[in-house]
């Protein structure tokens, strides 16, 4: 067994200086794919399609982005309703998160999920954490475009609420952040697994390091976390709440896994919106 980590830990030492080592990095962690499931594609039927162009400061090359609108039913009655900025975790394009889109519509939301590059209909192109930062910015400078008058929110499940907290960081002009199953950091995630103890936190090239931005974060934050999820330990959920300095709330949903914690916990979601951006007047009107 110390031959077999001694020879594992010798063969990244000799990837860490590669490109190589970077894209595996980036393949693994995004597991980028055109990927739904029949739920999804059930959930996104009356879901309008947005078409996101912009020239990357990143690449320098034109980027064409693929996202879903869904209007929530008090849209037009109330130019106060928000609107909400979803992104989504690793693997799944956005049609595979379309069930928990309808679940903030649900909630009072009208909605705009994007994919990043690489993933469904956007701009074929492996992702990292740089390029996944810029779409998200890109889909969120869309939104403001489009409705300028209403308070916007920013919400991510998993890898995309340590996106949704680097964007957060990054503008002035959100309503409040949302994250769900979402982690510290990639390093502290990986230590977490049955080799965790492994010495590869330094070859990490995609670290998401969301407990250091989060305190940059100017709303309000809600961090909601399943009390049984296997992939992102509650744990880190906490953590990260913990090392946020605004107004916040943690909501631990038992039951909740990686994968069902906002229809689970849908109750909860409810009383922590009301009770953290006083939306009770919002929600009783979404639900009639």
């Amino acid at each position: 067994m110390k031959k077999l980590i001694a020879a594992l830990l010798a063969t990244i030492a000799l990837l860490a200086g590669c490109a190589t080592l970077d894209e595996k990095q980036r393949a693994w962690i995004f597991q980028p794919s055109d990927r739904s499931w029949y739920g999804g594609t059930l959930a996104a039927e009356g879901m309008s399609d947005v078409w996101i162009d912009f020239v990357s400061r990143e690449t320098r090359q034109p980027v064409k982005l693929h996202g879903l609108w869904t209007q929530n039913a008090n849209f037009d009655a109330r130019p106060d309703a928000p609107v909400l900025l979803y992104l989504h975790g690793a693997r799944f394009n956005v049609t595979g998160s379309a069930f928990r889109v309808r679940r903030m519509e649900e909630l009072g939301f009208s909605v705009l999920a994007i994919d990043y590059r690489g993933f469904g209909k956007s701009t074929n192109q492996l992702p990292s954490e740089a390029l996944a930062v810029e779409d998200a910015q890109a889909a969120w400078k869309w939104l403001g475009q489009q409705y300028p008058e209403r308070p916007r929110y920013i919400f991510g499940h998993s890898l995309g609420g340590a996106i949704a907290i680097e964007l957060a960081a990054k503008v002035p002009d959100e309503a409040g952040t949302l994250v769900e199953g979402t982690f510290t950091s990639i390093a502290d995630v990986v230590s977490t697994f049955k080799w965790g103890w492994l010495p590869v936190s330094l070859l990490i090239t995609q670290r998401f390091e969301a407990v250091r931005r989060v305190p940059d974060i100017g709303s309000p934050l809600l961090v909601v976390h399943g009390g049984n999820d296997m992939l992102i330990r509650p744990e880190l959920g906490r953590r990260l709440y913990e090392a946020a300095v605004g107004p916040k709330a943690f909501v631990l949903v038992e039951g909740g896994s990686h994968h069902n914690t906002n229809s689970v916990g849908q109750v909860q979601y409810r009383e922590a919106l009301a009770s953290l951006f006083g939306w009770n007047d919002i929600q009783e009107t979404a639900l009639h």
